[in-house]
């Protein structure tokens, strides 16, 4: 007897279209919710924790990722990408794999972590920090099989719920016990309870039995989509993470939280904007990949989107960032890293438009495409960070993440050689009308010594923005609006 379906997947290019919207606003929602609550923690964290005790918590938290990356063959997502209905014996097979993968790499992490914290200089709770993100890897990929099943049927309304559970419980344990004084071991107690209330929540809202097989046919199908995909991973790991584990050796521990701090605050708005975005993008576009009309609108949708909503919030960040620091005085130990706030959020501009054409080269096959540029962007980043750190200190992580992402055009031509989508006049209107918005809250900011009077000017300024936007570019809102509208309408 054939290995029957386990997981209905939509075909109907009308439903596939409501989960996507609806599911883009679930998301959202959430990822609002979180963003807010974690700019508030972050905030005190400001307050309660000195830059080197961040400094540690960013440094180890890369250093995690090692084990992370290695922890997954990339089945996961080729899972979601798989254009056959998922049978029993795909998710087993998957499971049983991850769960070898990831127990070895688990007791390997904590077998290394006493000379990994002499490596670094760590202090005892560095180092149980360390090993208390290595055993939250194994309760995160406890998680896959149920996030898998419901990704799939692009049920994202119900996927958000753990998430918003942990992290509201991460932020919370993390928040008190800093402000208790507990340091980096704040952190350590937080990263045990966020694994355990959401492995807790997913199996509640996706139950699934956990059980064992070895399918020698779906695992080649599997992993000729997952491999490169995880190659891809493990490429962005080397470009990103394993940089800030070289920094956390060459660095102060207090550089180190200042680079993390202004990195932190300026990937705020794109987590925001982009987090939803993402997670929605991917197996909707694989859903769209024969549909090339279909999924150039959803592209330019998504980009005209971005634009609209990301370019101000990154744009008004940096200006009121350092009128906001004048005003509240107890956040004068982060002034050294306003700068790299502003060369991070350069990076981030340019990376909300190449992460989205990225995404739709992988949903639509080509996942080596990927593979190429992000080799070529983590080249890039390892020359041009140890050079500008050693001309300028810190500030030159920030300032190669500026000089690098410029070279985000590349993915455009790529993606407009395959589908004529317009990327210019999606994108450039949202960024001319934010840039002078942003000159006007820094202007207006330098006059306000009060953090009310700072909400005033925010205040008036996205009034002034949207009141811009939409005077200017009125009938592109409406038009990718009809799709939002369309979603909610009584069936």
């Amino acid at each position: 007897m054939a290995d029957s379906p386990v997981v209905e997947d939509l075909t109907d290019i009308e439903a596939i279209k409501l989960r996507s919207v609806t599911g883009i606003v679930a998301v959202s929602l959430r990822n609002f919710l979180l963003q807010f609550i974690a700019a508030i923690a972050n905030f005190l964290f400001g307050i309660f924790l000195l830059p080197s005790e961040y400094g540690v918590w960013f440094g180890v938290s890369a250093l995690i990722e090692f084990f992370v990356i290695f922890s997954d063959v990339g089945l996961a997502a080729a899972l979601i990408q798989k254009k056959d209905s998922l049978t029993r014996k795909d998710l087993a097979t998957t499971f049983t794999i991850q769960q070898i993968l990831v127990i070895f790499i688990v007791g390997l992490a904590l077998v290394l972590s006493p000379f990994i914290g002499n490596f670094y200089n760590l202090s005892a709770p560095g180092i149980g920090l360390f090993r208390a993100l290595a055993v939250t890897l194994l309760l995160a990929s406890l998680k896959t099989i149920p996030a898998i099943r419901l990704e799939r049927r692009l049920k994202f309304s119900k996927l958000v719920i753990p998430e918003i559970l942990e992290n509201l419980c991460f932020y919370a344990v993390a928040v008190i016990l800093a402000w208790r004084g507990w340091g980096v071991t704040a952190f350590t107690w937080a990263v045990l309870a966020r694994g355990l209330v959401g492995l807790v929540a997913m199996y509640s809202l996706s139950p699934w039995r956990p059980s064992l097989a070895w399918d020698g046919g779906a695992i080649k199908k599997l992993v000729t989509f997952g491999a490169p995909f995880q190659i891809n991973s493990v490429i962005a790991f080397i470009k990103d993470k394993l940089l800030i584990a070289y920094l956390f050796k060459i660095l102060s521990p207090a550089e180190v939280g200042f680079v993390g701090w202004a990195q932190k605050w300026s990937h705020y708005p794109l987590q925001l904007v982009m987090g939803p975005v993402n997670k929605v993008a991917f197996p909707t576009y694989s859903r769209l990949q024969h549909q090339t009309d279909l999924l150039k609108n959803a592209v330019e949708k998504t980009l005209f989107f971005i634009s609209l909503l990301l370019f101000p919030a990154v744009i008004g960040l940096v200006a009121i960032a350092p009128n906001f620091i004048r005003v509240f005085p107890r956040y004068a130990q982060w002034q050294p890293a306003l700068f790299s706030l502003s060369l991070f959020g350069v990076a981030v501009l340019w990376s909300s438009v190449s992460t989205t054409l990225t995404n739709t080269l992988s949903a639509i096959g080509y996942i080596n495409t990927n593979l190429k540029l992000m080799m070529v962007w983590t080249t890039l980043t390892w020359i041009a960070t140890p050079l500008l750190v050693a001309r300028v200190g810190f500030t030159g992580v920030a300032a190669a993440a500026a000089l690098v992402s410029f070279t985000s055009v590349i993915p455009i031509i790529i993606v407009k050689r395959i589908m004529p989508i317009s990327v210019v006049i999606n994108v450039l209107p949202s960024l001319f009308i934010s840039l002078g918005i942003g000159l006007m809250a820094y202007l207006l900011s330098a006059k306000i010594s009060s953090l009310a009077g700072l909400g005033l000017v925010i205040g008036l300024c996205a009034l002034v923005y949207a009141g811009l936007s939409w005077l200017i570019q009125k009938d592109k809102i409406m038009y990718h609006s009809q799709t939002l509208i369309k979603a909610f309408k009584p069936v």
